[in-house]
């Protein structure tokens, strides 16, 4: 027997035992799941990955009509359109790695009773999948750039284009902590999945999504600048379309914040997959 592959499997390990090479030598199990996500979203749907151009795109439209046109917030010089597109993008990737995790041990608890595999594995597969989704939605915002780009109303900053990577990695780390707290919960507590779509919801108004953090002032905008999710927003949005605000300081903070739910969604996922099984 090839003891590479040889897996020993103990009610004992430690809280922050990841055991990432398993993780990785799991790989393959991770593109299957990726593909399952993908497949059960769009299956028996008339469109199928079409919702994910049309899902922003009228998002924006809406948002467009009420904040910019009634509500007449300014967007800084921005075509209000590609302001909200660029936005939305941003926003709904770490909602939905947020969200799609929330409800990790619940949905695949059919999994978990059958056959062993690391648990990280799904989690980590949700995150891969809504980064598919994001390059998919960010073609659309690139459309709209360009056609504004080509009468000279955006000045995108191109070499800032390199920390969308960065930030990528820092959203889903951020929303997979928040989303592996939530669902260790939620085994449980059943009544927090319930909130969790209202409670992001409410999150996205505390965030510069629908309004520019330039029209915020006072310890409104401290408490702004709080929100580990804000930095990415105008950092992804001042290398886009060229207009944002940067701020090392609250930008390190946000990762720290970040770092840190990452390592207690890691300690509580940890505990509670030992056990789950006999809550869920």
């Amino acid at each position: 027997m090839d003891n590479a592959y040889h897996t020993h499997i103990s009610a004992k390990h430690k809280l922050l035992d990841l055991n990432l090479k398993e993780v990785w030598r799991y790989r393959d199990l991770i593109v299957l799941f990726v593909k399952r996500n993908f497949t059960i979203t769009y299956k028996q749907t008339i469109l199928g990955p079409a919702w994910l151009f049309i899902t922003p795109l009228f998002s924006s439209i809406v948002q467009a009509f009420v904040f910019g046109g009634i509500a007449g917030i300014g967007t800084e010089g921005v075509p209000t359109l590609l302001f909200y597109l660029c936005n939305n993008a941003v926003w709904t990737f770490f909602a939905t790695c947020l969200t799609g995790n929330a409800r990790t041990f619940l949905d695949n608890a059919y999994v978990y009773g059958k056959v062993y595999f690391p648990r990280l594995v799904t989690p980590i597969s949700n995150v891969i999948s809504t980064v598919i989704r994001f390059a998919i939605q960010m073609l659309l915002v690139l459309l709209f750039l360009l056609y504004f780009l080509i009468g000279g109303r955006v000045h995108p900053n191109w070499a800032w284009w390199l920390m969308i990577p960065v930030e990528l990695l820092h959203l889903g780390i951020l929303g997979m902590g928040f989303g592996i707290i939530i669902s260790s919960l939620t085994t449980k507590y059943r009544d927090l999945s319930i909130l969790v779509d209202f409670g992001v919801s409410l999150w996205m108004y505390a965030t510069p999504v629908v309004y520019p953090l330039s029209t915020v002032n006072g310890w409104m905008k401290t408490l702004l600048w709080v929100n580990p999710v804000t930095s990415s927003v105008e950092l992804m949005r001042y290398a886009v379309v060229g207009q944002g605000t940067l701020a090392w300081g609250w930008y390190a903070l946000s990762w720290g914040i970040t770092l840190l739910v990452a390592f207690l969604g890691i300690l509580i996922f940890n505990k509670v997959e030992r056990t789950f099984m006999d809550t869920v």
